[in-house]
């Protein structure tokens, strides 16, 4: 019996996912807060038995949360072009590294190996990575949670924009709440779980088979080169 409520509490623990893309910072930025919220979610994936997938690099915060993930004991599966291998990584690396050719091979690739996404602080790759895939659920592409880990109300100016774009007609409300957002890693995660998509999508999931193809195809060229 205690080694059954053993398994039992063990897969509680694991939850929806298996696995979560988290896009962050090749910097640490100027306040230790980051670095602390980076370390928070590490712990939690590990907790959680949550595998990672993120950009590749082994800087900033991708270079925390990845060797916090590895170190943990979960398996840590980093995306990045060739032409950033010299820029990102230097000396050890954490976990399964992939090259790929591009940034949208990258993301892909990111994508098709996730069951979520979280967006802590970071610059202008992180913000471009994170519309993406907002953008990709609102056309009906995925309907995979994404989560702001708003630390320190770092993304407090992006959520002011997307409420201007509803206020101006150009997001849906329904749209508008696509984004699962918290102030710490463990009610981002709680939040997540609980997500149930309601937005009206441009198109059902199943007419985007040519997008399903090219992230098979990303994936196996990959393969190839490996």
């Amino acid at each position: 019996m205690e080694g059954e409520a053993k398994v039992s509490s063990e897969n509680n623990q694991k939850g929806r996912f298996q696995r979560i893309c988290v896009f962050c910072g090749s910097r640490v930025g100027y306040k230790s807060s980051f670095s602390d919220a980076a370390l928070e979610l590490g712990k939690l994936l590990v907790e959680r038995k949550i595998d990672l997938v993120y950009g590749g690099g082994r800087l900033g915060l991708m270079g925390l949360i990845s060797q916090t993930v590895l170190k943990g004991g979960c398996h840590v599966l980093g995306v990045i072009p060739q032409a950033l291998l010299p820029r990102e990584i230097s000396g050890e690396t954490f976990g399964e590294v992939k090259t790929v050719a591009d940034m949208h091979e990258r993301k892909s690739v990111m994508a098709k190996h996730a069951d979520a996404f979280i967006a802590l602080p970071g610059g202008y790759g992180t913000m471009e990575e994170l519309m993406e895939v907002v953008a990709w659920s609102q056309l009906g592409i995925h309907d995979k949670p994404v989560g702001l880990l708003n630390v320190d109300g770092y993304f407090n100016c992006l959520l002011t924009l997307f409420d201007k774009g509803v206020e101006e007609g150009f997001i849906d409300i329904s749209a508008r709440h696509i984004v699962v957002i918290a102030d710490t890693a463990a009610e981002l995660i709680r939040k997540m779980e609980e997500y149930v998509p309601n937005h009206q999508k441009v198109a059902p999931r199943q007419s985007w088979a040519t997008d399903q193809l090219l992230l098979e195809s990303a994936e196996t060229r990959e393969t190839l080169r490996s």
